[in-house]
């Protein structure tokens, strides 16, 4: 009775032994993607697109090295590499925001590289002047407007907004967004804090609802009739059109695109932009996959899948851009976007733009 309940006992112990080896050696397997494996890039991004996915899988297919992302918010992703230090998994981060970047690297996340494919493919204005980061594509900030009740001559300016024909008629999401800091950083750039708080409190007494949704939400706001005339990033249109949603075809059918400030300062834009992070225990796998993501291939997919305009100017625009036709851009180093946030953020708090 005795030797069965202690062969018993050994087989029970053996069993648990095993089970707690193999629970062991799974989580060293989890993290050496991250850490040991020559072959693989480690990625912070706050992009969540079909374009992104396809690029790395080809970006793995050419070289090997394999693309392990972790998406978030961009702050948060920020927060993330400021609260690991040196222990930060992420070789690369990708934002959607030249401030961002800018926060990024003025938090000291970001280290330069040196790469003439990327010095190559990507012109200075849009890359970082201590080459920390380089913008992957970019995209405009346009007026949508309803093409039943709205006459593209009746629009001109962002600043054009504020007059009291545009009274209840204006949609725009909300002021915690990245894309509106940036605008409004843009205008503060060009126009000095004044006016540009000045702006920003006219296009509020405009607001046809308080701010709520993205940038697809205030294009079927327009086409629903709750406004008029909308702000919002090119490539949200594109997307839209080309959905699988035929509510969402439809609405985008429902507004036209205007570039504003064509006679003047020139169309608000951003970019998708790529860092290596000061903790990239890859660093030359990282350098491989951003020198990709500008190459002409990696920026024809931006283009004709996401409907982001090129960073590389040896790629044309997708069919859908160039209908639009050309733009005449802002022309302010994007740097800026990133120096005047902390500005922008405490206009739209002291206004009450929520």
């Amino acid at each position: 009775m005795n030797k069965q309940i202690n062969l018993r006992s050994i087989f029970l112990l053996i069993i648990m032994s095993t089970l707690l080896i193999a629970g062991c050696t799974k989580t060293v397997q989890d993290k050496a993607p991250l850490e040991n494996n020559k072959q693989i890039v480690n990625v912070y991004s706050d992009r969540y697109y079909d374009a992104d996915k396809k690029l790395y899988e080809e970006f793995t297919k050419k070289t090997g090295i394999n693309v392990n992302v972790i998406q978030g918010k961009s702050d948060e992703l920020i927060e993330r590499l400021v609260r690991e230090g040196q222990d930060a998994q992420a070789d690369i981060l990708i934002v959607s925001d030249a401030g961002r970047l800018y926060k990024a690297k003025k938090e000291g996340l970001l280290q330069s590289f040196n790469s003439e494919i990327v010095n190559n493919n990507i012109p200075q204005n849009l890359r970082d002047k201590d080459n920390t980061w380089t913008a992957l594509t970019v995209r405009a900030r346009v007026l949508v407007y309803s093409k039943d009740r709205v006459k593209p001559g009746q629009l001109s300016t962002y600043e054009a907004l504020t007059s009291p024909e545009w009274k209840g008629k204006i949609l725009i999401r909300s002021s915690t967004n990245t894309y509106n800091q940036s605008l409004l950083a843009s205008l503060i750039e060009i126009n000095g804090k004044e006016k540009a708080k000045e702006w920003a409190k006219g296009l509020l007494q405009n607001f046809a609802r308080e701010p709520q949704g993205n940038d697809r939400d205030q294009i079927k706001a327009v086409a629903s009739g709750v406004g008029d005339v909308a702000i919002v990033n090119t490539y949200y249109i594109g997307i839209m059109l080309n959905s699988q949603d035929q509510e969402e075809v439809n609405a985008a059918k429902k507004v036209g695109v205007f570039f504003p400030n064509q006679e003047t300062t020139g169309t608000h834009i951003n970019i998708s932009g790529a860092g290596l992070t000061k903790a990239a225990k890859n660093k030359e796998n990282a350098i491989k996959l951003i020198e990709f993501l500008t190459s002409e291939e990696a920026q024809k997919l931006f283009t004709e899948i996401n409907f982001e305009y090129p960073a590389n100017p040896r790629v044309e625009a997708s069919k859908l851009l160039k209908s639009w036709g050309d733009f005449k851009k802002q022309n302010i180093e994007l740097t800026k976007l990133g120096e005047h946030n902390k500005h922008a953020v405490e206009i739209f708090n002291e206004i009450g733009w929520k």
